[in-house]
């Protein structure tokens, strides 16, 4: 990811604009949402066209205090196959993105990873 920029108010749809770094070119998109974190799914989804749906969104804090950092847990689905993602930072949003790429990056690969139990 290369830049992220969320708005998201009372009254008003919220806005992600993500940059990204795919298959070498810079993309900017922007999309809405229902909240902060489904607009940067939406546009991150739109820069990659996976077509990867998503299972199971997840978030704990790892710290303590009001500088906590969350960890965020996202399991994607695409033709029978699941993966997780991760991500970390102190803004919950940030975290978001970084597991949803981090998931859509295994998803995308070619399957020439075995499966560990085969």
């Amino acid at each position: 990811m290369v830049a992220l920029r969320v708005c998201s108010e009372t009254g008003e749809r919220p806005v992600a604009d993500v940059s990204l770094c795919y298959d070498g070119v810079e993309t900017k998109v922007t999309e809405a949402g229902s909240g902060p974190v489904d607009a940067t799914f939406r546009a991150i989804d739109a820069t990659v066209g996976s077509g990867a749906a998503l299972q199971l969104y997840s978030v704990n804090a790892i710290t303590s205090g009001t500088d906590s950092q969350g960890e965020v847990t996202v399991r994607l689905e695409k033709d029978g196959r699941i993966v997780n993602g991760q991500g970390a930072d102190t803004d919950i949003v940030i975290a978001s993105a970084k597991a949803y790429i981090n998931g859509l990056n295994k998803i995308i690969e070619p399957a020439a990873r075995s499966h560990p139990q085969v």
